[in-house]
Formats: C-alpha cells, structure tokens, sequence
C-alpha cells in the first residue's frame, strides 16, 4: 500500500480539518455550528500547461489551509487517514487568521 501521494498536474490533496464536537468545559456543539469545510494542503502537483505552452502553477503551497467546496474532490485512503483529492480551480481560496 502507498504511503505517499504526489497529485499530478494541477491536483491538490487536502486533509480535511474537523471542528471539534464540545467545548474546553466539556458543552457539546450541534452539528451546524462551527461547519466551516476547510482542509490543510498536504501535497501539490506542478501545476498544468496552457494551450500556447506556457506554464500554470498552482495557487496554494503545502500547509495552506484552503476553504472546500461542499461537494466535489475524490476521497482517497492512504493508510489510516482520508484525505480528498481536489483541482486547483475547485479551490475556493485560502483562510488565514
């Protein structure tokens, strides 16, 4: 089984972040609350080529946290943890605090 992925062309593998489920004194959050659907990038391919050649790199880097669609990407299993699989135009943009 592989261990490591490497997109191709213009694919970014994320690792969704999960919001937790309860609070520091222990209140258990609903479910809609703190639904924000963000990963973390893990990898990035070389990007992709345009039609006169030229090439085109990826908008985010390793370690991004990225906003998702919330539907779309390709689940993968790399040995215990999921992540997904997403093209760079299905990137909604980058969260910084």
């Amino acid at each position: 089984m592989a261990k490591r992925l490497i997109p191709s062309l213009n694919r970014i593998l994320v690792e969704k972040i999960i919001p937790p489920s309860k609070t520091t004194a222990g209140i258990l959050l609903p479910e809609k609350s703190s639904k924000l659907n963000s990963g973390k990038v893990i990898s990035v391919g070389p990007g992709t080529h345009s039609v006169s050649g030229n090439k085109i790199p990826v908008g985010v880097k390793e370690g991004d946290t990225v906003l998702l669609p919330e539907y779309g990407g390709t689940e993968v299993k790399l040995g215990e943890k999921e992540y997904h699989l997403y093209r760079d135009e299905d990137i909604l943009g980058t969260l910084h605090d």
